[in-house]
């Protein structure tokens, strides 16, 4: 598969990469052994770049602890993602943001042991924490970095004035935010990452598998999946999400190709700092999505996808409350 550099201290990744979330969250009951046949599956198909996150398992590691797994007979041909910035000390009592330089030592110390490697290949600020400067944070990651633990530093969901202070302290190989054709918000930061040279990866590059053309409505989901209460599956804006990836898979059809293939490769057009990290659990959606890599769109094919997407899907990306702030 196609390499991508993402920033400019020598990360690179294949042009698509693998988000393990849902694996084991937030998308109803998961299985392990489906989880690890799907990363390995993704491997073979030359798939470098592995996300994962504290927060995928609620403090117990269970989801780094199972990319550990999946990854343990070639760890040196992968790239490992995980990220810091909650406090999950007691999540029945529910969880916060956490960014503070213990709480991140503390963090890179169980990912280290959970993964069962002993470096991580970039650390993520899973959130901006307001409570915590993020020269701190930064400072404190240029000090993971500098003892071996890391090799390099990232950031998600973070605004212009966030991600310019970080850099000045730490550079900044990659930005993560939601990116797909349904949200197209997170564009007006290229030019900053641009300026300073910092890579992006989109997460949920399909929807949250709305783009699939599987999506069903809000209330046939399990009561674990997250998709229930997402604004984009909500009446009004469901029925008209569904009738505009109905036209994608047309045009998708007409090239032999899938709408999640579609997708993925229309994000690959953005630009060549950008790498969408699809999840699944379904080796033939692995297989599926990693072909995307090898479709080529031409400008008709651009300008018929803007014609029936122009600025995005119908519905916010999140619920009010949760939708993060850019600063």
């Amino acid at each position: 598969m196609q390499q991508r550099t993402l920033g400019g201290q020598g990360l690179t990744v294949s042009a698509l990469g693998y988000g393990s979330m849902g694996l084991t969250m937030a998308y109803g009951p998961g299985d392990e052994q489906e989880g690890v046949a799907a990363i390995q599956r993704a491997h073979e198909l030359g798939v470098t770049f592995i996300d994962t996150a504290e927060l995928y398992g609620w403090g117990t590691g269970s989801n780094e602890i199972l990319v550990g797994k999946a990854v343990k007979g070639f760890r040196d041909e992968v790239v490992l993602a995980t990220k810091f910035g909650f406090d999950l000390s007691d999540v029945s009592k529910g969880f916060g943001l956490n960014s503070r330089p213990d709480n991140i030592r503390k963090v890179a110390d169980n990912s280290l042991r959970y993964l069962g490697v002993d470096h991580i290949d970039v650390f993520y600020q899973h959130r901006v924490d307001p409570d915590v400067p993020i020269e701190e944070v930064a400072g404190t990651v240029k000090e993971l970095i500098d003892a071996g633990k890391v090799k390099y530093f990232g950031l998600s969901e973070a605004g212009p004035q966030t991600i310019r202070r970080a850099h000045a302290v730490q550079p900044v190989s990659v930005l993560q935010t939601e990116y797909s054709l349904f949200e197209r918000d997170v564009e007006r930061l290229f030019p900053v990452l641009d300026e300073l040279g910092i890579g992006f990866v989109a997460y949920s590059p399909l929807g949250r598998g709305f783009i699939t053309g599987t999506a069903k409505p809000a209330d046939e989901y399990d009561a674990t999946d997250m998709r229930r209460g997402d604004p984009r599956w909500q009446p009004g804006n469901f029925e008209k999400n569904v009738e505009a990836v109905e036209r994608l898979a047309a045009l998708a059809a007409a090239k032999g190709a899938t709408v999640s293939q579609l997708a993925l490769a229309w994000l690959l057009t953005r630009g060549e700092h950008v790498v969408p990290i699809p999840g699944t659990r379904s080796v033939r959606r692995i297989e599926e999505n990693a072909a995307a890599a090898d479709l080529t769109l031409t400008d008709a094919d651009l300008e018929a996808i803007a014609e029936i997407l122009p600025h995005g899907g119908f519905g916010a990306r999140y619920a009010a409350d949760h939708t993060p702030v850019w600063v």
